[in-house]
């Protein structure tokens, strides 16, 4: 799988079916997430299920950083309805005991509301940080892109259950 193309859903079995996908009209700002789960971006996806979606970050803090999504668009977690905010924790949880089992028992878990707080794509979203003992990974500096020979790695490790 070449850059630019999509993960398989770990799922599904394949990039099929495009979920909820955005509420975003026509007047309102294009949302790359929205574009993942209707599959018009490229995402290294590792979870899917009828609500979420969780996907490797490309630029990420450490190997294998996530991102956990309710395909529903909303902002901020108060904005969407409360069921989607509860699947979203399912599959947040989800992603978490894959990332103690087969990455590292450690990691951080964030989520940015609103420009102040560092919320850069403006859809809500939790990160899922792997820490390894090495130091601060959140610093001012750059962070490299996510290379498709380890995305394809960790995108095996954390392959259903």
């Amino acid at each position: 799988m070449g850059a630019g193309q999509f993960a398989p859903s770990l799922k599904s079995g394949g990039v099929s079916g495009a979920g909820m996908g955005s509420s975003a009209t026509s007047g309102e700002a294009k949302c790359v997430f929205c574009d993942i789960v209707a599959r018009r971006s490229p995402a290294w996806i590792v979870n899917e299920d009828e609500s979420t979606m969780a996907f490797l970050d490309i630029f990420p803090f450490t190997r294998g950083h996530l991102l956990v999504i309710p395909k529903r668009h909303g902002a901020r977690l108060t904005d969407i309805p409360f069921d989607d905010q509860m699947a979203l924790i399912r599959s947040l949880d989800e992603i978490c005991r894959r990332v103690e089992r087969r990455l590292t028992p450690h990691y951080n878990i964030s989520l940015n509301t609103g420009a102040n707080a560092g919320q850069i794509v403006m859809h809500v979203h939790f990160h899922v940080i792997p820490r390894y003992g090495v130091g601060n990974p959140f610093r001012a500096t750059s962070r490299a892109p996510l290379t498709d020979p380890d995305a394809r790695a960790v995108v095996a490790e954390l392959a259903a259950p």
